[in-house]
């Protein structure tokens, strides 16, 4: 077993709780839900590091390993892995903690490429961390 799928790697940037409306009849949670959610972390997340306006450029191979399930709380991690010029690539991993357990899985990791906006929507260079 690799040690990602024990121990989430990364900043916990985004916790939600899946609810009966993002559901099919079986009670899974629709992956395009939880992959929404990944967006919006990575959204948060970019936006801090490039101080402004941030875009999802690509999404990487994406595949689910466990289901969620209605009343799991979704835990979203992100950890920068590059930063580019107008650019950066996020490692996003998924996780379950399961309906009133402290029981977490992995539901699904992905890298994301977001790109740094300006006010007329063209890429802009990403500040240096200081």
């Amino acid at each position: 077993m690799n040690r990602n799928d024990v121990n989430p790697v990364g900043e916990l940037t985004l916790r939600t709780l899946a609810m009966p409306a993002d559901a099919n009849a079986a009670g899974d949670i629709f992956g395009g839900w939880v992959m929404a959610q990944m967006d919006l972390a990575c959204g948060i997340r970019a936006a801090e590091r490039a101080k402004g306006r941030v875009v999802t450029a690509a999404v990487k191979e994406m595949s689910f390993a466990k289901p969620m399930k209605v009343g799991d709380t979704l835990c979203i991690y992100i950890d920068i892995t590059r930063v580019g010029r107008t650019s950066m690539t996020l490692r996003v991993e998924a996780w379950a903690q399961r309906y009133l357990s402290d029981l977490m899985e992995r539901v699904t990791h992905a890298d994301f490429v977001m790109v740094a906006l300006d006010s007329q929507g063209k890429p802009t260079p990403i500040p240096d961390e200081k």
